[in-house]
């Protein structure tokens, strides 16, 4: 089986290929990034191609499954770039793997696709996608959707998977991750040595080990399965837990300071993002993964504490990888660069 993997360098990414390189069914692997890795992965070459202008069917003709993980979170203060990287971006490559006849594409949605939902109780894939009104990613994600909707209409004979994980994190991704939400300011001592937990009603969310996501991928591209799966491990996050993970005293937070803070310290150019991060966190319901467990056979390996904890060892000791997106950076070179400019510059 060759495979083909659309943003092959990143988070999800470098997971994907770890866990393709591992399944014996799968002969070759090409990772297709807008910058080559020095890092390398079992069976998998790779390709510099960039979905929003590189002609793209040469790279997806032979395959057997293409995996489309490309995503901009930054610079979130130019959404016309956002919005040709990532929905014309991700047009292009679904119109390239009819053009290649790619009988599989497998797509990275998030639980950012889903309208405002509960807290209490779990939702599946039936719920909404019309993603968060003032989150730019969480629209664009809902835009995705209804893109892939007229695709699945218009080509039937290709088979059509849809991912939607919850926060994915893994102690490789702490570098990129902290450059792209929180910026050069963060100091990585407060990583684990926060000084209060805000106690906002609605701050509950899950996360999922990013090695789990791995291999959720690698069976929806072994499988046979279509449509939507919600990818999240267990337990619920909320301020209790995260009080108890940080071993910091919870205190109370109306949403609105919160919601205004990060507005504010966005503006000024402190950090990179927007109060659309903090309206996502409180508006998206939590997921019910039963049909990824009993549809692709998935369990996650990891809690979501787990997940977590890996994160915050990394921010704490802010690791990274040898992949553009995940690489270690000089705090001077990002200040450089801008706070929240393009990942991978």
């Amino acid at each position: 089986m060759r495979v083909v993997v659309v943003g092959a360098t990143g988070n999800a990414g470098t997971s994907v290929l770890e866990a393709l390189g591992g399944d014996g069914g799968v002969e070759s692997i090409l990772g297709v990034a807008r910058r080559r890795p020095t890092l390398g992965f079992r069976k998998t070459e790779f390709v510099s191609a960039d979905v929003a202008r590189d002609d793209l069917v040469p790279h997806f003709r032979g395959a057997d499954a293409v995996v489309h993980l490309a995503w901009l979170i930054q610079p979130a203060r130019d959404l016309a770039l956002l919005q040709r990287v990532n929905v014309e971006g991700s047009r292009r490559v679904f119109q390239a793997v009819v053009e290649a006849g790619v009988p599989a594409l497998v797509y990275a949605s998030s639980v950012g696709t889903y309208s405002p939902g509960p807290k209490d109780r779990t939702v599946d894939e039936s719920w909404p996608t019309a993603g968060i009104r003032t989150s730019h990613y969480s629209r664009q994600k809902a835009e995705v959707e209804r893109v892939l909707d007229a695709f699945e209409r218009e080509h039937p004979q290709v088979r059509v998977v849809r991912l939607r994980p919850a926060l994915i994190f893994k102690r490789e991704s702490a570098s990129e991750q902290r450059r792209l939400f929180a910026g050069p300011l963060f100091p990585p001592f407060l990583a684990k040595r926060i000084p209060f937990v805000p106690d906002v009603p609605r701050l509950r969310f899950q996360a999922v080990h990013s090695a789990d996501v791995g291999e959720a991928y690698r069976l929806a591209v072994r499988g046979d399965a279509r449509g939507a799966f919600n990818v999240a491990a267990e337990p619920v996050l909320d301020p209790d837990a995260l009080a108890r993970i940080l071993g910091a005293p919870k205190v109370p937070v109306p949403a609105q300071l919160l919601r205004g803070a990060a507005q504010l310290t966005f503006r000024l150019h402190l950090q990179p993002s927007d109060l659309g991060w903090v309206d996502m966190a409180l508006q998206t319901p939590l997921l019910d993964s039963t049909r990824a467990r009993d549809e692709l056979g998935w369990t996650p390996q990891r809690s979501s504490e787990d997940a977590i904890r890996d994160l915050l060892d990394g921010l704490e000791a802010d690791t990274g990888l040898g992949t553009p997106p995940l690489e270690r950076r000089s705090r001077a070179r990002e200040l450089a660069g801008g706070v929240g400019s393009r990942e991978g510059d």
